[in-house]
């Protein structure tokens, strides 16, 4: 598709600067090329690595080789940010690099801000001496909330705003009203900012929880070598949150609780964490596609922040309703290899990672929605079925996975320009309709499909279990234990 075909959504008056630039900085860049206006020769993109300074180079964008520290992010990054006049935009796509306090720097300068996660500093992740608790993503949220509850207003930065944590906040809000508009319900669709308007809409369509759920089903040309660990998007970030204990939303119809999950003492107490990495942790869920599969329970932000927008409380803050929330992916079958074979070596990580890049994979979809489930209807998933050949044709160096990720990152950076003194923001409060505009040209089909499958179908029933069978939807039968 020719350049003049893409939509130009507005004008970055100041310098842009790229923290990382591996497989998700490498196909953010031509989405940002597209649509833009900014000046190029005002770009910077910062990486440890120079392995794809090539595509720099002959665009004519500077390169700094360097990681960026908790020592030496403000002195490598403010005259960075600064050079020049005009709005400037910190896009941070990189592992190891402490939001909170880069969010803090550029908003103290007045410069916009973007990431897909709530990362902190090199070490955070694999801590010895920390408990568990400390090292979860409920942790990191907390910090990312202090500081917005400490100081509100300003400069955007936009938080954890990839395609999950990120799109799928919105594609929740779409298949809320969706759902809430088949079961006959009488509503007005809340405003944006209306949090208690959203979380009573999802409690009157009896929705007791939700699964991100997601099937990889990109295959590389070759199989994958022993030693080596092969994913479609980031290995070190897979690794670092497959490694971080299991996470999820608790919801308020839950009965039983496993025997190693722990509640928090501090914050919103919206969710709880089991004694176990994500990574190592099964749960049953759905997708279109495969129908019932497995999936892993691995830590994300939207499982936390999800459930917390959409709780409903009462006097004295009691919490009245809140919904389950959690991850339920199936990665591509080399990464599944490669987590069987880190865990088998006492969760030691391959000394090759290796991100599978479109001229590898042969072809495959990433199947990326929400279930929501427990109402009426049953279960109702929402989501992106993009393929591998399809995001050939959208969008150059990236798969399916990457390009989900990228065009979120694109539609957040839409919405801070549209909206450059909101704040920081989580995408569960930014304009799901607006956002889901942007992205929907890069997604392949957005679909919705009903399901009459549960957690209690499709066991072979050989042996004794101890399930809920009055409750389908309770996380006793979820959780494959």
């Amino acid at each position: 598709m020719a350049t003049e075909n893409w939509p130009v959504y507005g004008e970055i008056t100041g310098p842009v600067v790229m923290v990382g630039f591996g497989s998700i900085g490498r196909g953010t860049l031509p989405l940002i090329e597209r649509h833009f206006k900014f000046d190029k020769s005002r770009m910077t993109v910062i990486d440890p690595r120079d392995t794809d300074r090539k595509l720099l180079d002959e665009r004519g964008i500077a390169f700094v080789q360097e990681a960026v520290t908790e020592k030496n992010y403000k002195k490598l990054l403010t005259p960075l940010l600064t050079n020049g006049g005009g709005q400037g935009f910190c896009i941070n796509l990189s592992v190891d690099t402490g939001s909170v306090d880069l969010m803090r720097l550029c908003r103290k300068l007045g410069v916009l801000y973007i990431d897909t996660v709530v990362e902190p500093w090199l070490g955070f992740y694999f801590d010895a001496n920390a408990d568990n608790a400390s090292r979860t993503n409920y942790a990191l949220r907390e910090a990312l909330i202090k500081e917005k509850h400490d100081k509100p207003g300003g400069a955007t930065a936009v938080s954890t705003c990839g395609a999950n944590p990120g799109m799928v906040s919105w594609f929740v809000k779409q298949a809320l009203v969706n759902l809430a508009t088949d079961l006959g319900l009488e509503f007005s669709e809340p405003a944006q900012e209306d949090r208690e308007g959203w979380a009573k809409l999802m409690k009157k369509a009896g929705v007791k929880g939700i699964h991100i759920a997601e099937r990889d089903t990109q295959r590389a040309k070759k199989p994958k070598p022993m030693n080596v660990f092969w994913n479609t998007w980031s290995v070190e970030g897979f690794i670092s949150e497959g490694l971080q204990p299991a996470e999820l939303g608790w919801g308020t119809h839950e009965k039983w609780m496993p025997k190693n999950a722990k509640k928090h003492k501090n914050g919103s107490k919206a969710a709880i964490y089991l004694e176990q990495p994500g990574a190592n942790t099964r749960v049953r869920s759905w997708c279109p596609t495969p129908g019932p599969q497995y999936g892993f329970l691995v830590t994300h932000n939207e499982a936390i922040s999800i459930a917390d927008f959409f709780t409903v409380r009462g006097k004295k803050g009691k919490v009245h309703y809140r919904p389950t929330c959690h991850y339920a992916y199936h990665p591509c079958n080399d990464a599944v290899l490669s987590l069987h074979e880190m865990f088998g070596a006492a969760g030691k990580s391959q000394p090759v990672h290796h991100v599978l890049d479109e001229n590898e994979l042969v072809d495959g979809v990433d199947e990326l929605g929400v279930l929501l489930y427990g109402h009426d209807r049953n279960a109702y998933w929402y989501g992106s079925h993009l393929s591998l050949a399809e995001a050939r044709k959208l969008a150059p160096y990236q798969n399916a996975t990457g390009l989900q990720v990228t065009s979120a990152v694109l539609a957040g950076m839409v919405w801070a320009l549209e909206n450059p003194q909101a704040g920081i923001v989580e995408a569960d409060e930014m304009d799901y309709r607006r956002c889901l505009e942007v992205q929907s040209q890069y997604l392949g089909p957005v679909e919705g499909h009903y399901t009459d499958w549960t957690p209690l179908d499709n066991r072979p029933g050989l042996f004794p279990e101890d399930l809920d069978r009055n409750d389908p939807w309770q996380f006793r039968n979820i959780l494959v234990r």
